[in-house]
């Protein structure tokens, strides 16, 4: 037995909203006598749905839902894994094996919390990495700033850049990138946040390309030192979250191929375990493709030589479990790394568990993943109506062909009234590619006007502004 807690990141380091869907992600990673601890009950329709694709039987599994905590049912609680009642549900699940017979615990995100939680079953020598975990190392191995530091440290190849503790410093550092930047533009980053959505752009030109970039913010900059201090006058609170974090400040690498390579790190050492490219449109991450493809032999040495000395690095100070070792590969053919996501990314479920243990892509004949987010010009009503439409168009998933849709994780409206938003996951012959599929699911859903959303936003969120 092994026990996968369906976490994120704490809340006391980063607010977060509706969680439930995207936790649920944890039946991908489900074995047959699991017990999976997860925010709320599940949505009963997606797991039938995941585990007839990796063909776990629902009665093998136990599930509990923690009590509900600050956050409702919309995320898992942290001081809720330690609740005394919660503690005797799990107990009992154990059965009479106990402790005993807990092979892993496995959580989405490294919190101290579930260092704790092992502890109180008794089971913390299950947990890799408790002792790090347990004093805040999730924090800190998952540190934009940090990051920065340990890959200078472990000669590894970043842009230009500095890590800002005060507003002067970082009006003092945009000027300085900015005047030795040819195009004009740099990147904020939040030293905690993910997918771009804690990234901002800066800008002096406004006919810059921009739209491929992981940044969902964008900001104009007025000319001068002057446009540079009313920006940080404005947005240094949202960069450092209140000046609780340090701030990044970097330069602008145009035209970048974004790619990751992921590795595990244990006490014996570390392996790579995929290479995959984000793509991102209209400055949201969009799809993400595995296996990596489309790359020079050099550039990959250089991606995995990279990733593995990051991987490598984050073991020595503590960390264990998977990481995903973000990169750029710059046009001239340069690749540099951007960050470090040290906890099980969004990437893990689609190379582990859908493309390699349902789709098999190192099999013959050859196929890729992408998985793609629901657009924001899409209104899908329901989990119901989308796998309808996936038979419609015969876009469901075919074990024969090894090819077709496969949905990533549960349709739940953020709001009531709302369209869903999800993740989904689609194999594909490489030599004709996902594109002709896609636009059938697109000329079938895409029915919101582009001009009616905040790109800096969820789609049906209240429209906040950060352009200018």
């Amino acid at each position: 037995m092994r026990i996968l807690i369906g976490n994120h990141i704490d809340p006391s380091i980063r607010a977060r909203g509706d969680m439930r869907a995207w936790t649920q992600r944890l039946f991908w990673f489900a074995r047959p006598g699991d017990l999976l601890v997860l925010c709320c009950e599940p949505d009963g329709v997606f797991v039938d749905y995941a585990l007839a694709h990796t063909g776990v039987r629902r009665e093998d599994l136990t599930v509990l839902a923690v009590p509900a905590g600050a956050w409702g049912e919309q995320l898992l609680d942290p001081s809720c894994l330690t609740a005394p009642a919660f503690l005797d549900r799990v107990r009992a699940a154990l059965g009479p094996s106990g402790a005993d017979g807990v092979q892993e615990v496995f959580a989405l995100w490294p919190s101290a919390a579930v260092a704790r939680f092992a502890a109180a079953v008794g089971v913390a020598d299950r947990l890799p990495g408790a002792a790090f975990f347990a004093q805040g190392g999730g924090e800190i191995g998952n540190n934009k700033a940090n990051f920065r530091a340990v890959a200078a440290a472990a000669g590894v190849a970043i842009l230009p850049g500095r890590v800002c503790r005060s507003a002067t410093e970082a009006i003092e550092a945009t000027g300085a990138l900015l005047q030795n930047s040819a195009i004009g533009a740099a990147v904020v980053k939040q030293a905690h946040n993910g997918a771009g959505v804690g990234n901002q752009l800066l800008v002096r030109d406004p006919q810059l390309a921009v739209d491929h970039v992981g940044a969902r913010h964008l900001h104009h900059l007025s000319p001068g030192a002057d446009g540079i201090a009313a920006y940080w006058a404005e947005r240094w609170a949202w960069a450092s979250g209140e000046g609780r974090w340090p701030v990044v400040i970097e330069e602008f690498a145009p035209g970048a191929d974004a790619v990751y390579s992921e590795h595990y790190a244990s006490d014996m050492g570390t392996r790579a375990t995929e290479t995959g490219r984000l793509l991102y449109v209209g400055r949201r991450l969009s799809h993400q493709v595995v296996p990596l493809d489309g790359v020079t032999a050099p550039v990959r040495a250089a991606l995995l030589d990279g990733g593995t000395r990051l991987a490598e690095a984050y073991r020595a100070f503590g960390y264990r479990g998977h990481l995903s070792a973000d990169a750029l590969v710059l046009p001239d053919g340069h690749v540099v790394f951007t960050e470090v996501n040290a906890q099980v990314s969004g990437s893990l479920h689609i190379y582990q568990s859908i493309a390699h243990g349902i789709v098999d892509v190192t099999a013959e004949p050859a196929r890729q993943v992408v998985e793609y987010h629901v657009p924001p010009t899409w209104a899908v009503p329901s989990f119901a109506a989308f796998l309808s439409a996936l038979d419609e168009l015969g876009l469901a998933y075919d074990p024969a062909t090894r090819t077709g849709v496969i949905v990533s994780m549960p349709a739940i409206p953020l709001a009531s009234g709302q369209p869903v938003q999800f993740v989904f996951c689609l194999a594909y012959d490489p030599a004709r590619g996902h594109a002709d599929a896609f636009a059938r699911l697109d000329a079938r859903f895409a029915t919101v006007p582009a001009g009616t959303y905040d790109a800096s936003q969820h789609i049906g969120a209240g429209a906040v502004s950060f352009s200018s």
